[in-house]
């Protein structure tokens, strides 16, 4: 019975794309864009033919949004709320406005463009990622997602395509942890994940200002009593997919040009103290010292031993932050941070490596005589699944568009994860350059971008049009 419901399910998504395709084709015979069709009614050499997407449009766009800067090219830097990000918000909002899409914002800054349904009435679907990179970033990351899903909602319009669903082009603030130390704040926001309006108000950056005050100085001048308000329900959304490069190699590296994601990864981020006490390099006898950057050293192979044991190539362990003090060639390290995360697609098994890691830790203090001064969790949240409406609907529309595609997990994180709490979600990725991603040569050429907004347009006019 499962397999039969499977077979009518998938039999059912290849009649409605070939009705949409067919749709878009006829459209598109009127104005000579398409110059024949086979018997299926799709045009010859598939839709690809058919569905304009503006490559080179998008990538001036891109190049634009990476003018918003604090660092120069080809590095980017835009921070939350910083005048460079409430910049690029700003080009963001013109774009959606171009495209003739209802712009409005919530109390964080989420801005989301609606190209308004047949039934408004109707959950939308959704569409989109973040702008703001971390130091010395690239400009595809997140870009593209928001970029490509105002240009898919073009390419839908150029052929008369009438959505009975509202489709909706978010751009999410702050995906990036740069600023506050966690990341997808505004999507957790619109997921009313865990205490995350509490965490908000608390919150604060290295420079001791607030959440409140920064969005405030960014034109947010009521974020603090409207900060629920960005939460939203599972009645708004009917579906989300997000576009984004893949942030890994294995699409340039096999020659396929579409990434249909399965499942996110999610992080559990772990920070840990270590404090001795320290003294001078000369002096103080290596029999008689407690050494606090040992410890951490220590813990930092430990992490790497943990994740290697999980026997999985899914599960994955960094040590991204490493800080001794005073940090003095001359002196014994009294003080130790680490920062440490750790991803998999199966929840249980990356515990256990937290797990384990916290193990590590209270017995390396042991051994050399040193405090933990803190082990802290900073978030584990539950990995996701994409939902499979959506996966079958992106496999239809690569295939329409005569497009080889490779399901693939998503080892990053993004902000899907945490839409997949309130609506199905799924993603769909496109090669960069030996997958390469926050850095400066982080690069997707126009090809391979053009080819995923055209999957993604397809994708949304079947998710909006049931």
């Amino acid at each position: 019975m499962k397999l039969w419901r499977s077979t009518t399910r998938s039999i059912c998504l290849q009649v409605a794309l070939v009705i949409l395709i067919g749709t878009i084709v006829d459209a598109a015979a009127e104005s000579g864009l398409c110059e024949s069709t086979g018997s299926d009614g799709i045009c010859k050499g598939g839709a690809r033919e058919t569905l304009f997407v503006d490559g080179a449009k998008l990538q001036e766009q891109i190049d634009e949004l990476a003018g918003f800067s604090d660092t120069p090219a080809p590095t980017v830097t835009r921070i939350l709320y910083t005048p460079n990000d409430v910049a690029a918000r700003r080009y963001v909002k013109t774009l959606m406005s171009e495209a003739g899409l209802s712009v409005r914002e919530d109390a964080i800054g989420n801005i989301f463009g609606r190209w308004e349904g047949s039934d408004p009435s109707l959950p939308a679907v959704g569409s989109g990622s973040h702008t703001d990179a971390i130091p010395y970033a690239g400009k595809y990351d997140g870009v593209l997602g928001v970029l490509g899903a105002i240009e898919a909602i073009r390419a839908l319009q150029r052929v008369n395509f009438q959505p009975k669903r509202a489709i909706e082009a978010v751009m999410f603030t702050s995906e990036e942890p740069t600023r506050f130390g966690f990341g997808c704040l505004g999507s957790r926001a619109m997921a009313k994940s865990g205490e995350i309006f509490d965490i908000l108000r608390a919150s604060k950056d290295a420079n001791n200002v607030s959440f409140v005050e920064a969005a405030r100085s960014a034109g947010y001048g009521d974020v603090e009593e409207k900060l629920e308000s960005s939460g939203l329900g599972h009645e708004v959304y009917s579906a989300f997919v997000e576009l984004h490069i893949e942030q890994g190699p294995l699409l340039e590296k096999e020659g396929i040009p579409i990434g249909v994601v399965t499942a996110i990864a999610a992080p559990a981020s772990l920070k840990v103290g270590f404090k001795g006490d320290g003294g001078h390099a000369g002096a103080l006898l290596m029999p008689d010292r407690n050494d606090a950057g040992l410890a951490g050293a220590e813990l930092a192979l430990a992490v790497e031993e943990h994740v290697l044991a999980s026997g999985s190539v899914d599960t994955v362990g960094t040590t991204g932050v490493l800080e001794i003090h005073p940090g003095a060639v001359n002196s014994v390290p009294r003080e130790a941070r680490l920062e440490i995360d750790v991803r998999d697609i199966d929840e249980a098994r990356r515990d256990k490596v937290v797990a384990g890691i916290r193990a590590s830790a209270e017995s390396i203090a042991k051994k050399r005589n040193v405090r933990i001064t803190n082990f802290e969790v900073v978030n584990q949240d539950p990995p996701a699944k994409s939902g499979e409406k959506i996966v079958e609907a992106a496999k239809q529309a690569a295939e329409s568009l005569g497009l080889e595609y490779k399901l693939m997990i998503s080892r990053a994180y993004h902000d899907s994860l945490f839409m997949a709490r309130i609506t199905p979600m799924g993603m769909i990725f496109v090669p960069c350059f030996k997958g390469y991603s926050h850095r400066p040569d982080e690069f997707a050429s126009v090809e391979d971008m053009t080819k995923g907004v055209q999957v993604l347009a397809l994708t949304l006019s079947q998710l909006s049009s049931a």
